[in-house]
């Protein structure tokens, strides 16, 4: 990812928080022959993100047996390669009329963390049913009346969990940029704000939160 200084996410917490908050991600790898003459491969999943499992932390996965994406995991493992997953966090455009007199051109604000591993599966029974209860537990937090595994039929969860393949990566390295117009005046930087929280979108709510959060400790 093309990473510019003044972009560069480099706090830690912060880039941890994109991958947790955010981790709806995109998993991408490419066998060896493939690229360029072929196309990658992507699938979209939840990940779950250990920062504390390794020097980059583990991200943890699952998709349906029935993908063959999972099937590639051996031989991009003999072949010495790494998987990509893309995590992007609030993003929105950003016009130049909030710029106020002067020449400017549109952009796009966004926050992105690419993170880079070998996967490999994990088929112990036990270790994926608690990967599985885990990952419940985490999206099921909020609600008033969480749901649990618990309430399924033993024989119908084992085998749905039958059914997926699950995996981990661990992390060998970790780009994240966050482009939040530090190019511009803090002045300009606060009318951008300012616009974005005017308007009725719920994206440019929250990139205007981080905006805020992660600019402003700079000026």
């Amino acid at each position: 990812m093309y990473v510019p200084e003044m972009f560069a996410l480099e706090d830690p917490q912060r880039v941890a928080e994109v991958m947790t908050r955010f981790n709806f991600a995109l998993f991408v790898t490419a066998l060896p022959g493939q690229a360029p003459g072929g196309a990658p491969t992507a699938t979209h999943l939840p990940f779950m993100y250990d920062a504390e499992r390794g020097p980059h932390g583990t991200l943890v996965a699952h998709m349906a047996k029935a993908n063959p994406h999972w099937r590639d995991f051996a031989a991009l493992a003999e072949a010495g390669q790494e998987a990509l997953v893309v995590f992007w966090g609030p993003h929105g455009y950003v016009s130049p009329s909030w710029y106020g007199p002067g020449d400017a051109v549109p952009t796009w604000n966004y926050i992105a963390v690419h993170a880079y591993g070998a996967p490999r599966l994990i088929e112990d029974a036990t270790e994926v049913r608690a990967m599985l209860e885990r990952l419940v537990a985490i999206h099921e937090a909020g609600s008033a009346a969480p749901w649990s595994m618990a309430r399924n039929d033993e024989k119908y969860t084992a085998r749905m969990q039958r059914g997926i393949a699950a995996f981990e990566i661990p992390v060998t390295r970790l780009e994240a940029k966050a482009k939040l117009s530090q190019n511009k005046t803090p002045g300009i930087r606060g009318q951008v704000v300012e616009a974005l929280r005017a308007t009725s979108d719920a994206e440019s709510q929250v990139l205007a939160e981080w905006m805020e959060a992660l600019v402003a400790t700079k000026d």
